[in-house]
């Protein structure tokens, strides 16, 4: 099977969005999904984007992605903050991640990051394995926290 990985484009979108809700379903949150579809199109794709995404075509379709934006430490610079990645999982066990991911150690390296920085929760062991596997470090310190702004 031919895998090729590329730069997301707009027209992606409707199909990064229905991996996004893929996605909130195995990390069993189906509901918190609430962007809009044009909110997300102009995020990424209009006069100011603030993430970026690389997608994995098989088959004639997206079967995966990578979505990150830039994130800034006051000690360390900018960083690749990695907010999703997601094989769709039908086409699990083809590679199509660790293609994704060495993409994504590619462009960090080509924009001159210091690091890729993401959260994965605890329970998701195929996740940390995969992980595991780039030598990723886990840090037990931090809490994550959150407020919502209505």
């Amino acid at each position: 099977m031919e895998i090729k990985i590329r730069r997301a484009v707009r027209e992606d979108c409707p199909r990064l969005l229905e991996l996004v809700k893929e996605l909130a379903v195995y990390e069993r949150a189906p509901d918190e999904v609430t962007v809009t579809p044009e909110h997300f199109a102009e995020s990424g794709f209009g006069e100011k984007p603030v993430w970026w995404a690389f997608v994995a075509e098989a088959e004639g379709r997206v079967q995966g992605f990578a979505l990150y934006y830039i994130r800034y430490s006051t000690w360390k610079g900018q960083a690749m903050y990695l907010e999703d990645i997601l094989v769709t999982e039908s086409m699990r066990g083809n590679q199509i991640g660790k293609l994704l991911f060495d993409r994504l150690i590619e462009e960090a390296k080509e924009k001159k990051f210091n690091r890729i920085i993401w959260q994965v929760l605890e329970w998701n062991e195929p996740a940390i394995n995969f992980y595991k596997k780039f030598d990723a470090a886990f840090d037990p310190e931090w809490v994550n926290c959150s407020i919502d702004i209505k």
